[in-house]
């Protein structure tokens, strides 16, 4: 992957990370934070607050958009780290990683590093997410990433397959709900195989958490479809009840949020989890009206992921 410096939105030490027809941006005057993801003749699959661009130093957090590097439990210290200094990067030549680094001090000194691999002749995207804890005394946190999608997509979350009664009688299904969300919410379509959320303007704040074991999620938006691949390792202990996976939405956007197992982190030691994206270009907006015939269209995208 070719990695070259560029100013994006203001911010003059941005990275442009391509192949050809895949692209990234990564600023690294603030963050880590990647600003954008698209592919070739199509626009950024990421919402960017345009208000937040190009600035630093700022007493506050600010989401800025993109996608995130956060740890969890949600903590206004632990998660709202005011991240808007430079990082620092370096590209692994051998394996091709970009690394982009930087140490949050607060409450403990975590360094936070950040892991991108652009592939050779695809959209594919892996990011690395890890902790290790630089401090002198042991933590407890998960690592989290947090993509925030441009407005007015429709989410999709697969379910596992139904089973029957009398012969299934243990759950395969856990859902976190935060006391803001209202499951009559139209938002919500809650099907058989499917669960969808819709990004609306003018529409109050929703979410809700799984303990995700189809490792996947989706997102349409007009001309692109995302999705992204995430893990769910049995018997590990995850963030709010059980979630590796989470998500958002208000008037502005909505966020697809993956969380690693949580750890005890003695002083030198690491945690790390992986999501994997692809991006692909779509000839007309969706339109499906069973979830039968949503599943015949996502079937070719997702044999191409494996």
């Amino acid at each position: 992957m070719k990695v070259e410096t560029t100013n994006y939105r203001g911010w003059p030490h941005s990275l442009r990370v391509s192949n050809g027809t895949t692209e990234l941006i990564i600023t690294t005057d603030v963050g880590p934070r990647i600003l954008s993801y698209q592919t070739e003749g199509r626009s950024n699959i990421f919402k960017v607050f345009d208000e937040q661009c190009g600035t630093t130093g700022e007493q506050e957090f600010m989401i800025r958009g993109g996608h995130r590097f956060w740890l969890g439990p949600e903590d206004w210290i632990l998660s709202y780290h005011i991240d808007n200094r430079p990082t620092q990067w370096k590209q692994n030549g051998s394996a091709g990683e970009l690394i982009i680094e930087s140490l949050q001090t607060d409450p403990t000194a975590i360094r936070k590093t950040l892991g991108i691999t652009l592939a050779a002749d695809s959209s594919k995207v892996t990011v690395r997410h890890t902790a290790t804890n630089e401090g002198g005394s042991s933590t407890r946190l998960a690592t989290w990433g947090l993509s925030v999608m441009r407005p007015g997509g429709l989410e999709i979350i697969p379910q596992p397959a139904l089973g029957e009664h009398p012969r299934d009688i243990l759950p395969n299904r856990g859902m976190v709900l935060w006391p803001y969300t209202d499951l009559s919410d139209p938002r919500y379509t809650f099907g058989s195989h499917f669960w969808l959320l819709r990004q609306e303007a003018d529409s109050v704040p929703t979410k809700l958490g799984l303990a995700h074991t189809q490792r996947w999620i989706g997102y349409v938006s007009e001309d692109l479809l995302f999705i992204k691949k995430i893990d769910h390792i049995a018997g590990e202990s995850y963030p709010d009840g059980g979630c590796n996976f989470e998500t958002f939405t208000d008037s502005e956007m909505i966020e697809i949020e993956s969380l690693g197992p949580l750890r005890i982190l003695e002083p030198g030691e690491s945690v790390t989890h992986t999501e994997k994206w692809h991006l692909f270009p779509l000839d007309h907006e969706l339109s499906i009206d069973s979830e039968d015939a949503l599943a015949a269209w996502l079937t070719p995208f997702l044999k191409k992921i494996g």
